[in-house]
C-alpha cells in the first residue's frame, strides 16, 4: 500500500494532507515480558483495528524477538513524512530499541503487513564498542535517510553515556549524532524542527536508578533529569540549556506543533505534574513556562501522603488542536484545546483504571477531610487494570488507542495486577468538533490471555505512520 500522494516518498507532503489519509486497519504494538517473571522474549503483536473484521479487536500475529530480557519500549520507522520528498525512500521497516539489553531489531513490515518478519538485529555490543551508548529510548528518522535514537546512558547505566546513535540506511551503525563534549547530562525523548533548527531533547534519569524502581531518595541524589537541551540542527551542538527545576522534574515526551513552521511545543514533566510549553524568543534562544499543572491529591494507605499524577506521556493532533495526555497514577487521560498554545483549555478527560478507582486500598482525602474514590468503568465486564499510559491517536483525529504499561519494573512497584494479569488495549472515541473523550465499548484487547502468558503492552505504530512518528521538514 502507497501513503501519500503518486511518485513521492512515504508520508505526507503536510500534516493536514495526513489528516485525510487512510483509515488504520492494523496496530503494531510492543509487548513485554522482561521483568514479569515469565522466561520468553518479548514480541511485536499485530492487532486487527478494522471494525468490520470478523478478528477486529484480537492480536492476529506474534513476531518475538531472539533474545530473552529486552524490554521493548518505544520504536519508529526507517522513513516518515520527513522523507516524503524522496521517491526512493520507503516505509517499510520498524526500528525497535530495546530498553535493557540495548538490542536494536529491524523488523520488515511490507512482505505481509499482517504478519511482520525480523530483518536485521543491531547487537548492542556492536553499539557500544563504537559509541560508548546503552539504554535505547526514541527512534526519529531523519529526511537525510539515517535513523536516529536516543541513549540514555552507558552499560554500566551511568548518565554519562547518554547520547544519540545515527544508523545509516542498511541499519549499519554510523556513530553518535551530537558533536563531541555536546552531550546531554541525561537522556530521554527528542523532537527536531528543521526550519528552526533546532532539536530539543528532555531527561528522564540515569539507567542505574530506575532500573532499580522509583526512589524519591535518587531524585535527591542528582539521579534524575529537570532539563530541556537544545541542538543545532542537523549540526548537533548542544546551544542551550533550559533549566526546569522543579517545575521540570523528570521531562519525558517532546512534542513540537506539527505545522514545520511552528516555534512551540509541549514537554510533560512526570514527577513535577506539570505540562511545559517550549517557544523560540525574538533574540534566537528558547524559553519555557509550565502550561498545565495536575494538583497532586490527598491521599490514606499509601507511601506518600500526597500522589502525583505522574505524567508520563503526550501527543498533539496532526492539526495542531488538540493537546493529550496521561495521569499514570491517578488514571486519567485528558484532552485540551491548544488553538492558542499558551491557554490550554480542558475540554476532555476520562478515567480509565489507576490507583483510586473503586475496589482499591487506597482513597483519596477532599480538603473537608472527606474521602473518595473514581468509579471506572469496566470493559466487557473487565475490570480496568494499572492506569493509562502509551497511546496514539488516528491520522483524522477521531480514535485514540490507549495502553497501560509504563516499565516493567515500574508496573511492579505501584501496579503488581497488571504484571501478574497482563495488559489490555482500549479504544477512546474523539469528538474533534467541540472536544470530549469516552471509552469505545466494542473494543478490549486483552493481554492477560496471551499464549504464553499475560504480556504488558506499551507503545503503537500503524502501517501507514501516525502524529509521533512523523515530522514534516
Amino acid at each position: 500500500m502507497v501513503f501519500g500522494c503518486c511518485m513521492k516518498g512515504p508520508g505526507y507532503l503536510t500534516p493536514i494532507d495526513a489528516m485525510s489519509g487512510p483509515k488504520e486497519a492494523l496496530m503494531y504494538l510492543a509487548c513485554i515480558y522482561s521483568g514479569t517473571g515469565i522466561e520468553k522474549p518479548d514480541y511485536l503483536a499485530t492487532v486487527d483495528v478494522e471494525p468490520n473484521s470478523p478478528t477486529y479487536s484480537k492480536v492476529i500475529h506474534r513476531l518475538p524477538m531472539p533474545y530473552i530480557g529486552d524490554e521493548l519500549h518505544h520504536f519508529g520507522w526507517n522513513a516518515c513524512s520527513s522523507c516524503h520528498k524522496d521517491p526512493s525512500a520507503v516505509r517499510r521497516f520498524l526500528i525497535m530499541p530495546a530498553f535493557l539489553s540495548g538490542h536494536i531489531y529491524v523488523i520488515d513490515t511490507q512482505k505481509n503487513p499482517r504478519a511482520p518478519t525480523l530483518h536485521k538485529v543491531v547487537e548492542s555490543t556492536d553499539i557500544e564498542q563504537k559509541t560508548g551508548l546503552a539504554y535505547p529510548h526514541t527512534t526519529h528518522c531523519l529526511a537525510s535517510g539515517d535513523i536516529m535514537v536516543s541513549f540514555l546512558g552507558d552499560k554500566d547505566g551511568n548518565a554519562k553515556g547518554s547520547g544519540f546513535l545515527l544508523l545509516d540506511t542498511e541499519f549499519n551503525v554510523k556513530g553518535r549524532w551530537e558533536k563531541p563534549g555536546h552531550s546531554p547530562p541525561f537522556g530521554s525523548d527528542f523532537w527536531y524542527q528543521p526550519r528552526h533548527n533546532t532539536m530539543i531533547s528532555s531527561e528522564f534519569g540515569a539507567p542505574v536508578a530506575y532500573t532499580k524502581g522509583f526512589h524519591l531518595q535518587d531524585v535527591a541524589d542528582g539521579l534524575y533529569g529537570s532539563n530541556l537541551n537544545v541542538y543545532s540542527w542537523p549540526g548537533g551542538e548542544l546551544k542551550q540549556t533550559m533549566e526546569l527545576g522543579n517545575a521540570g522534574l523528570l521531562t519525558l515526551e517532546v512534542r513540537f506543533l506539527h505545522d514545520p513552521s511552528k516555534d512551540t511545543g509541549f514537554v510533560v514533566c512526570a514527577l513535577s505534574g506539570n505540562v511545559v510549553r517550549f517557544f523560540k524568543k525574538a533574540d534566537g534562544s528558547w524559553d519555557h513556562e509550565v502550561a498545565i499543572t495536575v494538583e497532586p491529591i490527598k491521599v490514606k494507605n499509601w507511601v506518600l501522603p500526597e500522589m502525583p499524577g505522574l505524567v508520563t506521556e503526550c501527543l498533539i493532533s496532526l492539526d495542531d488542536r488538540y493537546l493529550y495526555f496521561v495521569n499514570w497514577l491517578h488514571g486519567d487521560l485528558r484532552q485540551y484545546n491548544i488553538e492558542d498554545p499558551t491557554k490550554p483549555i480542558l475540554t476532555g478527560q476520562v478515567w480509565i483504571g489507576g490507583l483510586l478507582q473503586k475496589g482499591s486500598p487506597i482513597v483519596a482525602v477532599a480538603e473537608d477531610g472527606s474521602e473518595w474514590q473514581i468509579d471506572v468503568p469496566k470493559v466487557q465486564e473487565n475490570r480496568l487494570r494499572g492506569g493509562p499510559q502509551m497511546f496514539q491517536l488516528s491520522l483524522d483525529g477521531k480514535r485514540l488507542y490507549i495502553t497501560n504499561s509504563l516499565f516493567s519494573t515500574w508496573d511492579r512497584q505501584f501496579y503488581p495486577e497488571l504484571v501478574e494479569k497482563g495488559s489490555h488495549m482500549l479504544l477512546i472515541d474523539v469528538d474533534t468538533k467541540q472536544g470530549g473523550l469516552a471509552i469505545n465499548p466494542n473494543f478490549f484487547v486483552d493481554f492477560g490471555s496471551e499464549p504464553e502468558g499475560p504480556s504488558l503492552a506499551h507503545e503503537m505504530r500503524y502501517p501507514g505512520g501516525d502524529c509521533t512518528s512523523d515530522i514534516w521538514v
